[in-house]
């Protein structure tokens, strides 16, 4: 059973052994780059969009946000029968954020954002 609080689709965080350097050093801010743009590429492929992004930081988002205006719109043109669907669309759709930052380490720390 997966956590309520992790995102679904989510694997895990942590990039494969060849991003690090053999000897154990942390990473310079390169290979922490290189570290971010996998993390990143990994949750693009699930689904996920960049909001904004620095060196060593990334805001990524899923889901969209409803555009109440053109709902109302529909609703008094169907004489208030779009209403049910507006409910519906309303209630279950959900706009997702996380942030994803690289330590001095190397090692990627996602935040879930407000939800």
């Amino acid at each position: 059973m997966r956590p309520h609080d992790k995102p679904k689709g989510w694997g895990a965080l942590q990039p494969p052994p060849g991003y690090y350097s053999a000897d154990g050093r942390p990473p310079d801010a390169m290979q922490r780059g290189l570290i971010l743009d996998w993390a990143v590429n990994q949750r693009i492929a699930s689904g996920w969009r960049v909001e904004s992004r620095s060196e060593t930081q990334v805001v990524m988002v899923r889901g969209r946000p409803l555009n109440h205006v053109l709902h109302a719109i529909l609703m008094v043109f169907t004489c208030f029968l779009w209403g049910a669907v507006w409910l519906v669309l309303a209630v279950t759709n959900k706009v997702e954020r996380v942030s994803l930052t690289v330590d001095a380490q190397g090692h990627i720390v996602s935040v879930n954002g407000p939800g």
